[in-house]
């Protein structure tokens, strides 16, 4: 599927780079798409003093000498048939790179995961939250120590709370794209609640058992026909192996 047109690579480091730029040639090579690999310098402080005193601008230094650097992991891996543009700027890195996005109109921004370590982060780093939750185009972010091919990959949807279907429409051709791309197996996972069940179940807003176990019934067959109907036009269905719906909060499910 050529879902692709303009792929944006985001190089914040060097860390499993190479591994990670290779995929997004073969994405760019897949889809007949535009490439671009992108770098944000943080700001230099004081940098207009260092211009009027020493009329050095160090913030184009800085750029100057990573647009090196990328230039040089870019021309150390075959990309004959995949031209790749590059370049770096300077300020804050997720603004830059969103900013990029809407000035460039890029469908796919593409990074290695940042290594922040404390708990909150120690699976996507605090660049990589900012992407994920404010980037206006598909995030798709590897682990530096990641190889090439995927064995396994997991699709969370919620066609209940998507009136049009768009976004777990596009979760779905993208998983399904991509499992028939890396022959990996595709699972896909949804989350259900009855918001406020706890309440009608024991606080002050106590409904009969029976009423309760009514709505909850009613509101799990809503969710299974709201998931069933987006499946049928993937050849699946909620009654498959791979397909997992869970009662409970989606966030710790």
């Amino acid at each position: 599927m050529k879902r692709f047109k303009n792929i944006l690579f985001f190089a914040n480091q060097n860390k499993g780079i190479d591994t990670a730029i290779q995929k997004a040639i073969e994405l760019s090579k897949t889809n007949d798409a535009r490439l671009t690999v992108l770098d944000v310098c943080p700001e230099v402080e004081d940098a207009e003093t260092y211009i009027k005193k020493y009329s050095l601008d160090l913030n184009e230094k800085l750029r100057e000498q990573r647009l090196s650097e990328i230039e040089k992991i870019v021309s150390d891996i075959n990309h004959d048939d995949v031209p790749i543009y590059t370049k770096v700027v300077t300020g804050l890195s997720f603004i830059e790179v969103i900013r990029a996005v809407h000035r460039n109109q890029y469908d796919l921004v593409m990074k290695v995961a940042d290594n922040d370590s404390d708990m909150v982060t120690r699976l996507f780093g605090s660049t990589d939250l900012h992407l994920l939750r404010k980037c206006p185009c598909p995030v798709w972010i590897d682990h530096a120590e990641n190889n090439m091919s995927y064995q396994r990959i997991l699709a969370a949807i919620n066609p209940i709370e998507d009136s049009d279907n768009s976004t777990s429409r596009l979760i779905m051709d993208l998983a399904t794209s991509l499992a028939e791309k890396e022959h990996a197996q595709l699972d896909i996972v949804h989350a259900w609640e009855l918001r406020g069940e706890s309440l009608l179940r024991s606080g002050r807003a106590h409904i009969p058992q029976i009423q309760l176990t009514s709505m909850l019934n009613d509101k799990e067959e809503n969710h299974k026909k709201a998931i069933n109907n987006l499946l049928k036009d993937y050849d699946m269905d909620i009654e498959s192996d791979n397909v997992h719906i869970f009662k409970g909060r989606p966030t710790v499910i």
